[in-house]
């Protein structure tokens, strides 16, 4: 018994320096990290990313020089990339790229490879990194070769006997067990994290942290904008089958004609102040003087459908006057003489006072409304703003109703599926109507 103070004092040290020693490597001993399977999964997948995106610029290039470069060299092309890449990375440093975005690093986890003394830069053992580029880039590369060339020569359908068949029959066999072998290892990696292929448990490797704490900020503002865009282009891919171009489009053109000086009715002496052409006062004046190729067609006959059967192009209108006068007498020379006889079928005459059928008159106006301009009269060449029934005013017809069309309509349709029924405003370029 300490009779003391001194004495108990020692006493109590004595007994709590077991205690005392707990806590004093306690501080210094960390858990095992905890090996996370997404990360090894994730730079995985990152190494591929990053495969693609420096493969299809080099396969594009090989295109432009041949255009089967691409395609036939396609596999030399990913071994010399992946060869590239596992020298920069694993090679070198321990780590693909993938992985080192990850935080991880390979390392070696059988006491055979470690009492090897020839080390990479990477301070792995040479042997090992050349056994592990082998059986990850080489003898993939060898079987897609050989499984190719064996299925453009028709190896599987040679007979039973053959030795190309035999060869067929080991090499499918020899894919079975390597897939069942990984399907095995991929599932004991799911229940312990390590070895994430079987190249890597066969030689020993396995990703590991380069760092036992590693702050993980997540950031979701890329992942917040990768939806938005996303949701807005599902969006368009609904709303555009919806829209009626065709209709907008004479809608915009329609706005853009009603917009121009000339179209806005001003007082006649304020319009040439500004350069602009006078309103002519009557129809006769308006009226041009100008000749088309079809001018001197008989009036019982549609001019469209004449041109549409003419034997020859020399009637197209050409932009210089010259040229056009050519084309006039070229059409004179051989329109009385060769041009077939094509009567007016449902006749309806133009703003210029000329007779078409209507199908023909109005298709032409329809595709010039596409366009944006405004078709011509093949006899006068005066621009076409409106059409109408030919009625008991109009000579060589008979008494009828009259009725006025003109073009812009959204329900009329250059298909002509509705060249029958449509508004009063589905042939004209314009909202004009008729005189009458």
């Amino acid at each position: 018994m300490p009779t003391s103070t001194d004495d108990i004092w020692q006493t109590a040290w004595d007994a709590a320096q077991p205690r005392l020693e707990v806590l004093r490597r306690s501080p210094t001993q960390s858990p095992a990290p905890r090996l996370l399977r997404v990360n090894q999964l994730d730079s995985e997948q990152l190494d591929n990313e990053l495969l693609s995106v420096l493969k299809e610029p080099l396969k594009k290039c090989l295109d432009m020089v041949k255009s089967s470069w691409g395609v036939n060299h396609e596999p030399e092309l990913t071994l010399l990339l992946q060869a590239g890449l596992y020298y920069l990375s694993v090679w070198s440093s321990g780590a693909t790229y993938g992985a080192k975005l990850q935080n991880l690093k390979y390392q070696l986890s059988q006491r055979a490879w470690l009492q090897s003394s020839d080390k990479a830069p990477s301070g792995l053992p040479r042997r090992l990194l050349l056994s592990h580029a082998a059986l990850t880039i080489l003898f993939p590369y060898l079987h897609g070769r050989i499984r190719s060339h064996a299925l453009s020569k028709a190896w599987p359908d040679a007979p039973s006997s053959d030795a190309r068949r035999k060869f067929w029959n080991a090499l499918s066999g020899l894919e079975n067990l390597h897939g069942a072998l990984s399907l095995a290892s991929f599932v004991i990696f799911l229940w312990n994290g390590r070895y994430r292929t079987l190249a890597d448990r066969l030689l020993g490797l396995r990703l590991e942290p380069i760092k036992r704490l590693v702050t993980r900020s997540v950031n979701y503002d890329f992942m917040n904008r990768q939806m938005v865009w996303h949701a807005f282009t599902e969006f368009l891919l609904f709303l555009l089958p919806l829209v009626n171009t065709k209709s907008l489009k004479r809608q915009l053109t329609h706005l853009t004609t009603s917009l121009q000086p000339t179209s806005i009715s001003l007082p006649a002496f304020v319009r040439p102040l500004l350069g602009l052409p006078p309103v002519p006062t009557s129809p006769q004046m308006a009226k041009s003087t100008r000749q088309g190729p079809y001018y001197s067609l008989s009036s019982s006959e549609c001019a469209i459908c004449t041109e549409d059967a003419a034997p020859t192009a020399s009637h197209i209108i050409a932009p210089d006057s010259s040229e056009r006068t050519q084309d006039i007498q070229a059409a004179e020379k051989w329109m009385p003489e060769a041009a077939p006889t094509h009567p007016l079928n449902t006749p309806y005459v133009t703003s210029c006072g000329h007779v078409y059928c209507y199908v023909c008159v109005a298709d032409r106006m329809l595709r010039a409304a596409d366009d944006g301009d405004m078709w011509e009269c093949l006899r006068c060449l005066t621009p076409v703003v409106r059409i109408h029934r030919a009625d008991g005013d109009t000579p060589e017809f008979g008494e009828g109703p009259r009725t006025s069309r003109t073009v812009g309509s959204s329900s009329f349709d250059v298909d002509g599926s509705s060249l029958v029924d449509f508004d009063s405003d589905a042939i004209s370029s314009g909202p004009l109507s008729d005189s009458d």
